[in-house]
């Protein structure tokens, strides 16, 4: 059995404030390309090209850090390769669920869990944040979703043959089940604004209606305006029992902790003790921006007025 799962030392990816915009993705951390065995690592790395460039197509035109990261993560959830919209990860039942959630640099926080019909879960969350009273939604009917102007699909454009033998062979107990696939994105835009967005189908062969981290705000996704936004990939679990993204943030805040420092203790603290791997991204108002993992890979990339990478 191969385990994609194995815990690494913590690696990570800095850059120091810039003081502009920044834009920062991720499309999961683990072993992706083994585990799906789908085309090489190019074409990951293409996919997370496309999205750091409608992420950043938004900032360099003087667009908002919500507007960027949800593009970024609408390109992501359309690429069948990542587990979010279409290819996502598939329940017990053969079917694909759907988390997702969005914040931005005022508090304002918008989720959806368990959804079996929005094409864009991550647009449907922040119509729950712009257009409801509401801060999480488990379920949205399709009737509400295209009442907010949205596209629905149905379930069959979610599976796709490389997730169907994903399932069958995690069913068969021939290899692990992936419990760190997700996608995010967190950016900051020309006015000190941050925010973050999540979107997940959640662990493969998971039972149906279980919800992970991405989208209970301070596990998976959290962003605050005077400190830094934070999107998570990883163990769901771990993450939501450790409040993994609220707790890098309150180091900051109330320990005075850098970045760095603030994501090195929480790692050692809440996914350490649970023998938990992921990743996370961040990115501060000042433009300062971090990935790290401790998962053998993290498939991630950034963007900022000196330059744009991609690691794959």
């Amino acid at each position: 059995m191969t385990n994609p799962q194995e815990r690494q030392p913590m690696q990570s990816f800095h850059l120091s404030p810039t003081g502009g915009p920044a834009l920062v993705i991720h499309g999961g951390a683990g072993a992706w390309s083994s585990e799906l065995s789908l085309e090489a690592s190019g074409s990951y790395q293409s996919g997370l090209a496309d999205a750091v460039a409608a992420g950043a197509d938004v900032l360099g035109r003087g667009g908002t850090a919500l507007d960027a990261v949800t593009a970024a993560v609408v390109s992501l959830e359309d690429n069948p390769l990542f587990n979010a919209g279409r290819g996502a990860s598939l329940t017990t039942a053969g079917t694909a669920e759907h988390d997702a959630a969005v914040m931005d640099h005022e508090g304002r926080a918008g989720a959806i869990a368990v959804s079996r019909c929005a094409r864009n879960p991550v647009l449907v969350a922040r119509a729950v944040m712009q257009r409801t009273p509401h801060a999480f939604i488990v379920g949205p009917s399709a009737d509400a979703v295209r009442g907010w102007g949205l596209e629905t699909a149905e379930p069959d454009y979610f599976v796709t043959p490389a997730r169907q033998r994903q399932l069958e062979d995690v069913l068969a107990a021939r290899t692990e089940a992936s419990r760190s696939g997700t996608v995010g994105a967190v950016a900051v835009d020309g006015r000190g604004r941050v925010a973050a967005a999540t979107s997940t189908g959640g662990m493969v062969g998971q039972s149906e209606g279980r919800v992970g981290d991405s989208p209970v705000i301070g596990a998976g996704t959290y962003a605050r305006g005077d400190t830094a936004a934070i999107s998570c990939t990883g163990e769901g679990e771990a993450y939501l029992q450790g409040v993994v993204a609220h707790d890098i943030v309150s180091r900051m805040r109330y320990a005075g902790s850098s970045l760095e420092q603030a994501v090195t203790v929480t790692y050692d603290v809440e996914l350490e003790s649970r023998s938990a791997t992921g990743g996370t991204i961040a990115v501060t108002p000042a433009g300062e921006v971090l990935i790290a993992h401790n998962s053998p890979a993290m498939f991630a990339g950034y963007w900022n007025p000196a330059g744009t990478r991609v690691f794959a």
